[in-house]
């Protein structure tokens, strides 16, 4: 079940940076979700953990998104258009919603994850250590 979310969440955050950066090289495609299968593979040891990963992962890219136009933008002309400018500031506006949204979204899976690994018992609890009682003597 771990390794079906694993593949889910480097989907969505594949898709993500697909949606981010349009026209990309297969490679750096293949990169990028190789990349992120194997992180969320290290650091997802539950489900939760995942998606709480995946989650922060499209809230950055969610960020990234506007900065990326405006750098866009700002190559391509001295001064840009009016309708260049809507385009940028519908991204800042949507861009900067959907970043807040994930990233509080994987806040409140985070803070669940870790406040069900504090309740739970290590899976190896360490063996306890029994006090030596005393040696009683016989009386003859």
């Amino acid at each position: 079940m771990i390794q079906i979310n694993i593949g889910l969440g480097t989907l969505v955050v594949g898709a993500g940076f697909w949606l981010l950066w349009g026209t990309v090289p297969t490679a750096v495609m293949v990169g990028w979700i190789l990349l992120v299968a194997g992180f969320l593979f290290w650091k997802g040891r539950t489900i939760t953990e995942i998606w709480a990963w995946s989650t922060l992962l499209v809230g950055l890219e969610s960020f990234a998104w506007p900065l990326n136009l405006m750098v866009q933008l700002k190559s391509a002309a001295t001064a840009p258009s009016d309708e260049e400018m809507g385009t940028v500031l519908s991204a800042v506006v949507l861009g900067l919603f959907a970043s807040v949204f994930w990233i509080s979204f994987s806040y409140g899976l985070f803070k669940r994850a870790w406040a069900a690994s504090a309740t739970t018992p290590p899976i190896d609890p360490p063996p306890s250590v029994k006090p030596e009682r005393p040696q009683r003597t016989k009386k003859r």
